[in-house]
């Protein structure tokens, strides 16, 4: 039998004064999924008091969402839309990228695609963008796409 992995991971850092919440995506996200995300993302929040923080989105290993975690999706992202400066995704896959500035329409902020962690990395933490494969949309992104 093979097993099936999804769900998402949620961590914190502190680089130098600022936070950087990162989230991995792995599998085909369901409603049961974010049943479970939710309450993580949110208690992850509330716990950075800055008014906004950075974050990076690791999608190389997600495989989309069943029907009714589109609309946990949607909803998540117009409650937490305006939470974030800028979100770095990580991608791998060139409808990843499409997602990443379909999802751009919903949040307020900054929201880049790249392909490599560093590059990454480097422009949530310095706004270092010269020859990143990036997205142009300046707005920001859902939390898992």
């Amino acid at each position: 039998m093979k097993i099936k992995r999804h769900g998402v991971s949620i961590g914190i850092e502190r680089i130098d004064d600022d936070f950087l919440l990162s989230i991995k995506a792995v599998g085909q996200l369901t409603h049961k999924d974010y049943e479970q995300i939710i309450p993580l993302l949110e208690y992850a929040l509330e716990g950075v008091k800055h008014p906004q923080v950075s974050m990076l989105v690791d999608i190389r290993d997600f495989e989309g969402w069943g029907l009714h975690a589109v609309w946990d999706e949607f909803r998540l992202a117009l409650k937490h839309g305006n939470e974030f400066s800028r979100i770095a995704v990580l991608g791998d896959e060139e409808w990843q990228e499409i997602a990443t500035k379909i999802g751009g329409w919903f949040l307020s902020g900054e929201i880049r695609y790249f392909v490599e962690d560093q590059k990454a990395m480097d422009w949530l933490t310095t706004g270092n963008t010269s020859n990143n494969k990036q997205t142009d949309k300046t707005s920001a992104f859902s939390t898992h796409s």
